[in-house]
């Protein structure tokens, strides 16, 4: 059978996986944190039907080989941790990491996740956690007393808070905010909900203060946006589909092919 085929049909394979990671992107365009993902291709074997070097003659060699593709695969879809912009919120409880770091999340079942999504929320213990109820760690617990509105956090991670006391109102401190790096944040793996999970490729996480060796500041009362650009992930959904187009083609032609074989004897 003509090896353009199944090369052909590698291709289309390829570019629909293409197609989902894009539009996983442009799904998630408005999701607080979210760092998109970019499919990456490599060829297939190859079939060597004569290699480079081989002797042609007594004092000559083969200067270039003959070789066939067959095709390619997905290599990897690698999340791109660029920054994203930022957008004030005025929320007491909203923070977002200029620069690098991960905010670390306690889940249900006591294990650990990470996240650049800063929409927190006090719940009724006074305790920070996420939108799904995952607590921030280190806990930062309120006071039963506190003022909503009082809310401050500094660029390095220190949480205050306002209390009545003594028919006056005073600020107390009520924690630090830590972030985390990885030395390979691209093999982290993403669980859903804005989180990621630790895995060896990514290595352990490196514990650190805002601000400080090589951490992320924090911005209070901001939120980081999605770091997708619609413009540039629309010119790529352009190119995935004439992409897959011009190896349906190939299909196409390796068929019409078959078909003038088949016609030669009647």
């Amino acid at each position: 059978m003509v090896r353009s085929l199944w090369t052909g049909a590698s291709g289309m394979i390829g570019q629909q996986a293409n197609i989902d990671v894009i539009s996983n992107n442009l799904a998630n365009v408005n999701t607080h944190g979210y760092k998109k993902q970019r499919a990456d291709f490599e060829d297939l074997i190859y079939h060597t039907i004569r290699s480079a070097g081989t002797p042609a003659t007594e004092d000559t060699v083969v200067p270039v080989g003959i070789q066939m593709g067959h095709g390619v695969k997905l290599a990897d879809t690698q999340r791109v941790f660029e920054q994203g912009s930022l957008q004030a919120t005025g929320v007491g409880t909203d923070i977002a990491i200029a620069g690098e770091g991960f905010f670390k999340i306690q889940m249900y079942d006591g294990s650990t996740a990470y996240t650049r999504n800063g929409n927190f929320k006090v719940d009724s213990d006074g305790r920070m956690v996420t939108s799904n109820g995952y607590w921030l760690i280190p806990d930062i617990i309120m006071p039963q007393d506190f003022l909503p509105d009082s809310i401050n956090i500094n660029k390095s991670g220190l949480v205050s808070v306002k209390v009545p006391r003594d028919n006056d109102v005073v600020e107390v401190e009520v924690g630090r905010i830590e972030l985390y790096r990885f030395p390979n944040p691209v093999g982290l793996s993403t669980i859903g909900e804005n989180l990621f999970k630790t895995t060896q490729a990514s290595g352990d996480a490196i514990p650190g203060v805002p601000g400080y060796e090589g951490m992320g500041q924090l911005e209070h009362k901001f939120l980081e946006m999605s770091n997708v650009a619609v413009v540039s992930e629309m010119v790529n959904l352009i190119v995935a589909q004439r992409a897959y187009e011009f190896n349906s083609r190939t299909i196409q032609t390796s068929d019409s092919m078959l078909g003038t074989a088949t016609t030669l004897k009647r």
